[in-house]
C-alpha cells in the first residue's frame, strides 16, 4: 500500500521540530557579520565623546565674531588625536580640523571658507551662527542607551556602530556547520575525467554554495558511492562535528536508493510530499544531529533546500523569520500544474510600470539545473490550482534575498 503524501507544511514542521537555536557564544566582532544577537547592546561611551568640530576652520567665541570683518591671534592648532591646544582666551582663536576637540572656552567653530586662513592671525570675514559647526557629546549616542536589541541580525551598519562605542565582542549564535554528502556511484568530481556512464557532482556544490549564501559554514563531505555501509560509517564519522546534515540522492523508490536503505533503521522518515518538483523527502535526528535527506534531481534538490533545509539553518541561526517570505507578482504567461501537488515553478522576476511581475523559465522536468540557473525566483502554484493565464496573480519566493 502505497503511502499518503503530506503537505509542504507538514514536512517542514518535521524537519523544524527536530532543530532548536544553537547556544549562544562570544563572537569577535568581524566574525558576527550576519549573526543574530543574543543580548541586548548597551553603549559604554557616548558618540560624540567629546564636542568635536564638524569644520576645518578656527575654533572661536561666539561672542568674539558676533561683528565681522574681525581679526584674532592665533595661538595654535589643534588636530584628530593632537589636542595640543585645550583652552583658549576670550579674543582668541585656534586652528581646528574635523573631529578635533572643541577647546576650553570656545564654543564656535569658523569654517576656512569664511576666513583667509591666517596662521598667527586670522581675519574672519564672515559671522557664524551660536555654536554652529560644533558636534556636541553625546548628539549621537549617549552611554548608558540601548543601541542594538537581541535578535538583531548583524549588517555592516551595526558592526561598525559596535566597533564605535568599543565593543569587540558580541554574544550571538555561531555559524552552524552543514555536512553537504552526495550520493551516487555514477558521480565524479569536477576535473575529472568522465565515463559513459558517469556525471559530474553539482549537487554537493550547488547545496554548499546555498549553504554558505544561508550564513552557515558549509562541510563538503564528497561523494559516497551506492553502499549503505559505506554511507554510514562516513555520516557517522562527521557527526560529532556537525550542527546539520543534508543528504542528496538515494531517497526514492529505486533498488539502490542508499540513503534510504542506511537510515530506515535508524528513526529516520522517508516518504512523499505533495510537491512538485522534490516529492521524496527524509528526515530524522542520528545521534543528536539533525538528518535532511533531498531527492537527488539538482532542481528537486535545490528547492527542497530553500523550502526545508534554509528554515533548519536559520533556526540554528535563532533568525526570524525562518521561512523566506512570499510576494506577490503578475504572471506574464500561462502555466499548467499538477492537480493535488505544489509547483514550484522557476521564474525570473522584475519590475515595470505596473509594479511587479515575474516569467516562468524553463519547463518542470527536475534536471534542468540551466534554467534554474536563469531563475531568481520560484513561482508558487497551490495544490488545486491546475491552470494560471497571462496577467493572473501569483506568489512568488524572490531567491538570494536578505529577509
Amino acid at each position: 500500500m502505497s503511502q499518503a503524501p503530506c503537505t509542504v507544511e507538514e514536512h517542514r514542521a518535521r524537519v523544524l521540530a527536530g532543530v532548536r537555536p544553537l547556544d549562544a557564544v562570544d563572537v569577535a566582532l568581524l566574525d558576527a557579520l550576519g549573526l543574530a544577537l543574543t543580548e541586548d547592546v548597551v553603549a559604554g561611551v557616548s558618540l560624540p565623546g567629546f564636542d568635536n568640530s564638524a569644520m576645518d576652520g578656527y575654533a572661536v567665541r561666539g561672542a568674539d565674531v558676533e561683528q565681522t570683518p574681525v581679526t584674532l591671534p592665533v595661538v595654535g592648532e589643534i588636530g584628530a588625536g593632537q589636542a595640543t591646544v585645550r583652552e583658549i582666551a576670550p579674543g582668541e582663536a585656534a586652528k581646528i580640523m574635523t573631529g578635533a576637540p572643541i577647546p576650553a572656552g570656545a564654543d564656535t567653530v569658523v569654517p576656512y571658507e569664511w576666513t583667509d586662513r591666517g596662521a598667527a592671525e586670522v581675519r574672519i570675514e564672515q559671522t557664524p551662527e551660536p555654536a554652529q559647526h560644533v558636534r556636541p557629546a553625546g548628539d549621537d549616542v549617549r552611554a548608558g542607551d540601548k543601541i542594538l536589541e537581541a535578535g538583531t541580525v548583524l549588517g555592516p551598519r551595526q558592526v561598525g556602530l559596535l566597533a564605535s562605542v568599543g565593543r569587540a565582542t558580541v554574544r550571538a549564535r555561531p555559524r552552524p556547520r552543514v555536512a553537504i554528502v552526495s550520493t551516487g556511484s555514477e558521480l565524479r568530481e569536477p576535473g575529472a575525467e568522465l565515463g559513459e556512464d558517469s556525471i559530474y557532482d553539482g549537487n554537493s556544490y550547488l547545496l554548499a554554495a546555498a549553504v554558505q549564501r544561508a550564513g552557515a559554514t558549509p562541510v563538503r563531505v564528497g561523494i559516497v558511492p551506492d553502499e549503505p555501509g559505506a554511507f554510514l560509517t562516513t555520516l557517522r564519522e562527521h557527526l560529532p562535528e556537525v550542527d546539520l546534515v543534508v543528504t542528496s540522492g538515494g531517497v526514492s523508490q529505486g533498488d539502490f536508493d542508499v540513503v534510504k536503505e542506511a537510515l530506515r533503521h535508524e528513526g529516520v522518515w522517508f516518504g512523499p510530499v505533495a510537491m512538485q518538483p522534490g516529492k521524496p523527502q527524509g528526515f530524522g535526528v542520528l545521534d543528536g544531529v539533525p538528518v535532511v535527506t533531498l531527492p537527488g534531481n539538482s532542481v528537486s534538490s535545490y528547492i527542497s533546500f530553500e523550502v526545508f533545509v534554509l528554515p533548519a539553518i536559520r533556526t540554528l541561526l535563532g533568525k526570524d523569520p525562518v521561512a523566506r517570505p512570499l510576494l506577490d507578482a503578475r504572471l506574464t504567461k500561462g502555466m499548467t500544474s499538477p492537480q493535488g501537488r505544489r509547483q514550484f515553478m522557476r521564474g525570473e522576476v522584475g519590475y515595470d510600470a505596473q509594479g511587479r511581475y515575474v516569467v516562468p523559465v524553463g519547463g518542470p522536468g527536475s534536471h534542468l539545473i540551466g534554467a534554474l540557473s536563469d531563475a531568481n525566483a520560484l513561482i508558487v502554484v497551490p495544490e488545486e490550482v491546475t491552470h494560471l493565464g497571462q496577467g493572473d496573480r501569483v506568489q512568488v519566493l524572490v531567491l538570494d534575498t536578505d529577509f
